[in-house]
């Protein structure tokens, strides 16, 4: 009876990843021309500078405006403070007028 099981336990299935296409006589010779390159010096990654500076903005349709606008930092910086203290302003009003 210990062999015989009314429940079928599964077997967890496999992770096969099956690349779409792959050329490792393409990737041997890219590694080889690094690794040259590399050795005689051509190839200098201190001057790489990516290029994403402005990307989040961009990306955003609320930031675009205010860009387009001609907002800046420390103009939104100065508008967020401004309405925190109106806001902490309006609750110190509303706590004197009603719970106090």
């Amino acid at each position: 009876m210990a062999g015989i099981s009314f429940f079928k336990t599964r077997k967890p299935r496999k992770f096969e990843h099956k690349p779409i296409y792959w050329d490792p006589e393409k990737e041997k010779k890219e590694e080889r021309e690094r690794r040259i390159k590399r050795e005689l010096g051509l190839d200098d990654l201190s001057e790489y500078k990516p290029s994403i500076k402005g990307t989040f903005v961009e990306g955003t349709s609320h930031l675009k405006k205010s860009l387009n606008k001609g907002d800046t930092v420390e103009s939104r910086k100065v508008k967020s403070f401004r309405l925190i203290m109106i806001l902490l302003f309006l609750g110190l009003l509303a706590w004197f007028l009603f719970w106090r």
